[in-house]
């Protein structure tokens, strides 16, 4: 319990450097789920596992073919750039 309490901050920081894509909250959510239920000796180590393999898989199929990514305006519209 005092891993988990010790890496709410780290977390935190870690949040507000960056918003995540969507398919980067899915991944992760996903993950973290899978992760846990895989896991029943150790949910909560099986949903940080199952977590960052979820945001990373997340981040590479939100990424085009070509070397792009897709991003978002704050006004909701969506353009393909370099990354």
């Amino acid at each position: 319990m005092k891993k988990i309490l010790l890496m709410l901050p780290i977390l935190g920081m870690m949040a507000a450097c960056d918003t995540m894509t969507p398919n980067q909250q899915i991944g992760t959510v996903g993950g973290a789920a899978v992760g846990a239920l895989v896991t029943p000796n150790n949910p909560v180590q099986g949903a940080a596992i199952g977590g960052a393999v979820g945001l990373l898989a997340g981040t590479y199929i939100g990424r085009a073919s070509n070397g792009s990514c897709l991003y978002q305006r704050p006004d909701g519209s969506r353009y393909t750039a370099h990354c």
